[in-house]
């Protein structure tokens, strides 16, 4: 109420109508005028997040009848564009170089996979399904960024709303699949079963199986309670999305309990042996590193967006949530098939085979084109003694 003020008279008013203070529906104090006045105000500092200049200003007329009228003229109130919005949209482009590349990594990584059968056990299939789902995830990503715009979410067709499905489920056999992984590892480092009574089918239920009727649930749950905008983002009060971000959320902390089980035992054998206690703690920093992108546990680091007034916290949020969330099936492509020690031997075995193949034919080729023939020799062996 105590920002300047000016008062512009529209008509004069014979009986002295005036209209009472008010404060509008975006937050601008009207202060009690006397009818037929427009009165003029700072434009907001902030609405809905968005921050406006506030040395322009908002109108509003106070009627000759004493009432203000219905809206105010916000029209020259601009847009401040804040230094976390230009992070937000270079972290756009950080978001699509990451997955392209990551996609570009995964594409190969499942190649490999395919191609080579000499190294197929239950540990590389598990690898080989995790690389799939973050293909499928990021092919899925791509579809959406390409397809859905205001226009699309408004109008809320069934194909957009498929597509949010698609998307979803494919995110979630990212986490089901990690904690097979898990599984896994915890199994055989921590239980010390023997994997062989583990079968393929158990991972694949998990992995694929799990996820199918959460996704199920989440659609109906959306259809019923909050059908709009192709099911992005969520209604006030609604939480729907909490029915299959439950499910990743516990996924996490379960697999955030087998990487602790994992680095104590391996801790444990390390200290058992006879290698110094530098070497000792760099294995175990780099067994955790390893595991940490495969168990998922970087999605804990920003689950929750900072939010408020915090500036810097917003744009580190921005930052490392565009490069682990788009870079993640890049990581997992790295550590667990082009540094897989299995991998990298038969890529080597069948270049060398390659080469060997090569080089007899190129061999063979030379053979041929040689003029060695026996009878040709004999040939001019009989010229020459005819000449004598």
């Amino acid at each position: 109420i105590s920002e300047p003020m000016a008062a512009f008279s529209m008509t004069s008013d014979p009986e002295g109508a005036f209209c009472e203070l008010s404060v509008d529906g975006i937050g601008t104090c009207w202060p009690r005028s006397a009818a037929g006045e427009l009165i003029s105000r700072p434009c907001p500092e902030q609405f809905n997040g968005i921050h406006y200049n506030t040395t322009n200003s908002v109108y509003r007329e106070c009627q000759a009848n004493g009432s203000w009228a219905p809206r105010g003229n916000y029209s020259q109130c601009t847009e401040i564009i804040r230094k976390s919005k230009v992070h937000y949209q270079v972290a756009v482009i950080i978001n699509y170089l990451g997955h392209c590349i990551s996609l570009g990594a995964l594409l190969l990584a499942f190649t490999l996979f395919m191609r080579l059968r000499s190294i197929r056990c239950l540990r590389n299939i598990i690898h080989w399904n995790l690389i799939s789902a973050f293909i499928l995830r990021n092919a899925t990503w791509f579809i959406v960024q390409l397809t859905m715009n205001p226009a699309v979410t408004e109008s809320n067709q069934v194909w957009c709303r498929l597509v949010t499905a698609a998307y979803n489920y494919f995110h979630v056999t990212n986490f089901f699949w990690m904690f097979g992984e898990g599984c896994y590892l915890h199994t055989a480092v921590v239980l010390t079963y023997s994997t062989d009574r583990l079968r393929k089918w158990m991972f694949i239920c998990i992995g694929w199986g799990i996820p199918f009727p959460i996704i199920v649930a989440w659609a109906v749950g959306k259809l019923y309670y909050d059908n709009e905008k192709c099911w992005f983002g969520k209604k006030a009060g609604v939480y729907t999305d909490y029915i299959y971000q439950g499910p990743m959320i516990l996924v996490l902390l379960i697999n955030f309990i087998f990487l602790f089980n994992i680095v104590r035992i391996l801790m444990t054998k390390l200290r058992a042996s006879t290698t110094s206690e530098t070497i000792q703690y760099r294995k175990a920093v780099k067994a955790t590193l390893v595991l940490l992108p495969l168990l998922g546990i970087t999605y804990m680091l920003f689950f929750v967006n900072p939010g408020g007034d915090d500036e810097v916290a917003q744009i580190v949020f921005i930052y490392f949530n565009s490069i682990l969330e788009s870079f993640q099936g890049f990581f997992v492509s790295v550590f667990y098939c082009f540094l897989n020690s299995e991998v990298r031997s038969a890529v080597r075995k069948r270049w060398i085979r390659w080469q060997d193949r090569h080089s007899l034919r190129s061999r063979a080729v030379r053979a041929t084109s040689l003029p060695t023939s026996p009878s040709r020799v004999s040939f001019h062996s009989i010229k020459q003694s005819s000449n004598l």
